[in-house]
């Protein structure tokens, strides 16, 4: 495509943000930018949420995994599914009942000021290396099939894309991005649906051949029940409820946009109607992912080593400028909410819980503000320096990366909050930090010696689940004698 059609594009798209921003940040205060006043409509915050959720991860990762694990992925998929029920039916009623901006006061008021600063930090550590590999999904994506060919180095691509971000979430915060996510949301389900037609047409296929040409290839097997393989169901199945329980519901960015909402009746109401939805957006992307293969393999097309780049390979490659044009608008909005909400989310909990900057006395409204827009920044920076790093380091599938980093990282607040919400006991509050970094690292070394102490069980995504009871076992250990009333 010509580099004035494509940078024409995106700067259409970023003023749109603008103009929105603009419109949503007018007379935004703290309250605005950390929970968006509690005046989000449910409806909207549960559409913008498919965005959020998905990302650049889902929309080239989840395509590019068919030609390996089938529809393998579904099974996690529906594990979500559960996921959020529980997130609705319990998490939601504790934070509301406890009207928290922060998900991790909880952790304070319950054990102590050690375990809350130590949660939270868990939540900065993690949410910034997930949502950085999914930045940087996205804009080398960008770098490899378009820039690369305008001569623009990666590190200037990278940089203006965080500043691009920045800027439009440096006022507004929730009060913004919950209404610039229905903008983006709607824009890659768009660019999916069509991407999808463009395709079946170009291969000259009807729907109900491009079905049949899909089960020859035999990639759309779902459930799969070798006990001792990673795709096991079981293992799947319940990891993504865990994976849902902690990356959505002991999430701040996630967490953030859903107390933003009125009351926790709407807040339930967003996030019922979210998880159908989003199971079957997934199943879509599975099936743009067989598509896609069948296209590789009827074209004499060979499969990139990494298959996260499939899918941008045929859409600018093999189809067209239109086709290219559309999926750079999709990718374009899987990119923002990757990292608007991400970017919020930290410098709500680094000023909240960290800094605790809402409970200061000694400064004012204006420094506090100065403090917070600082914050935001270095949080930007953080991003552009990680995907920096991940660009020099890139070897796998960016979707498994994420998870897996979730699974050490999320697993600690998995067992902090499981211990906190299903027992009365205490806890030794300084000692939380040793418990918390101990079960991660032996985590590692089971993970790592799995098939040659368990018979060849290959431990996959559900390491979080182990990572959690670890924890949950380390904090009886630590366990005051006393009883205390659960919050």
């Amino acid at each position: 495509m010509p580099a004035g059609l494509i940078l024409g594009v995106a700067a259409a798209y970023f003023i749109l943000l603008l103009i929105v921003a603009w419109y949503t940040s007018r007379g935004a205060d703290a309250h605005s930018f950390f929970i968006g006043n509690k005046k989000s409509k449910w409806y909207i915050v549960a559409y913008g949420m498919i965005g959020t959720s998905l990302s650049g991860v889902t929309f080239m990762s989840v395509p590019g995994e068919v030609g390996v694990k089938q529809f393998a992925y579904m099974q996690i998929v529906l594990g979500y599914l559960v996921g959020y029920f529980v997130i609705a039916l319990v998490l939601l009623p504790l934070y509301y009942r406890l009207n928290l901006t922060s998900i991790y006061t909880y952790l304070k008021q319950r054990f102590g000021l050690v375990t809350y600063k130590t949660g939270s930090s868990f939540f900065i550590l993690s949410r910034t290396l997930g949502a950085s590999i999914r930045v940087f999904l996205v804009v080398n994506v960008l770098q490899v099939f378009v820039l690369d060919q305008m001569g623009v180095p990666f590190a200037i691509t990278g940089g203006v894309i965080i500043l691009l971000i920045l800027i439009y979430t440096f006022k507004g915060g929730v009060k913004t991005i919950v209404w610039t996510d229905m903008i983006q949301t709607t824009c890659m389900l768009l660019a999916l649906i069509l991407s999808v037609v463009m395709v079946i047409n170009h291969l000259g296929y009807s729907p109900s051949q491009m079905m049949d040409a899909i089960r020859e290839k035999n990639t759309t097997q779902i459930f799969f029940w070798d006990w001792k393989d990673k795709t096991f169901f079981g293992k799947q199945f319940l990891s993504g409820i865990f994976i849902t329980i902690a990356m959505t519901g002991l999430d701040q960015e996630m967490m953030q946009k859903n107390l933003s909402c009125r009351t926790l009746k709407e807040a339930q109401k967003n996030m019922f109607t979210f998880s159908f939805i989003l199971v079957v957006v997934n199943l879509m992307f599975l099936i743009l992912g067989a598509v896609l293969f069948v296209f590789a393999e009827n074209s004499g097309m060979a499969i990139p080593k990494q298959t996260d780049q499939l899918f941008p390979g045929i859409a600018f490659n093999e189809l067209g400028e239109l086709a290219g044009l559309i999926f750079l608008i999709g990718l374009i909005s899987a990119l923002y909410p990757s990292a608007d909400g991400a970017l919020t989310a930290l410098t709500s909990a680094f000023c909240i819980d960290i800094l605790r900057l809402p409970e200061r006395k000694d400064i004012d409204e204006k420094r506090k503000t100065n403090i917070r827009y600082t914050v935001h920044l270095a949080f930007a920076i953080i991003f552009l320096l990680s995907i920096l790093y991940f660009k020099a380091h890139n070897d796998a599938s960016v979707i498994s990366t994420i998870l897996t980093i979730a699974g050490y990282t999320y697993g600690p607040l998995l067992g902090l909050y499981a211990f906190g919400m299903f027992s009365k006991w205490k806890i030794r509050d300084q000692w939380s930090p040793l418990i918390c970094i101990a079960s991660p690292v032996i985590c590692y070394f089971v993970n790592l010696h799995s098939t040659q102490w368990f018979n060849g069980y290959q431990i996959g995504f559900e390491v979080l689940v182990l990572n959690g009871l670890l924890t949950f076992i380390g904090l009886l250990v630590i366990a005051k004698k006393q009883k205390e009333v659960v919050l």
